[in-house]
C-alpha cells in the first residue's frame, strides 16, 4: 500500500462510495469461517474445506432432497465427471452450486431442485 493514500480511494484519487452495504445488519462473522469436514464422495473419504455459509446451504438442500450432504455432494461429483469430465477444483464448483441454488430461490421465492 502506498503509504498516505486512503485504500477506500481509486485509481484516480476520488473516494469510492459504495451505496449498498454488503455488512448487512447483523452480519455474521462466523459464517465466513472456513471448517473442514470428512465426507464420503461415492464411497471414498475425502475432507473438504468450506465456508460455515456453505455447509449451511448445503444442509438445506440436502434436507429438501431428503438426503444427507455427503449423499448430496456425491451426486455433484458424479454429475460433473458425467457431465463435464470432471473438475480441478471440487470446492469451488460446491460453492458455485450453492450461490446458484440460493439465487434460484431467491428469484423464485422457494426452494425446488431441477
Amino acid at each position: 500500500m502506498i503509504q498516505g493514500k486512503d485504500p477506500r480511494e481509486n485509481m484516480r484519487g476520488c473516494p469510492q462510495s459504495v451505496k449498498i452495504d454488503p455488512f448487512v445488519s447483523g452480519f455474521d462473522m462466523q459464517l465466513a469461517r472456513p471448517l473442514a469436514r470428512s465426507i464420503r464422495l461415492n464411497g471414498f473419504a475425502t475432507c473438504l474445506r468450506l465456508e460455515q455459509v456453505y455447509w449451511d446451504i448445503l444442509g438445506d438442500m440436502a434436507q429438501l432432497n431428503c438426503c444427507s450432504v455427503s449423499a448430496l455432494l456425491s451426486h455433484v461429483d458424479r454429475e460433473v465427471h458425467l457431465r463435464h469430465g470432471g473438475v480441478r477444483n471440487f470446492s469451488g464448483l460446491v460453492r458455485v452450486v450453492c450461490v446458484v441454488h440460493s439465487l434460484k430461490e431467491m428469484n423464485t421465492g422457494h426452494a425446488s431442485l431441477d
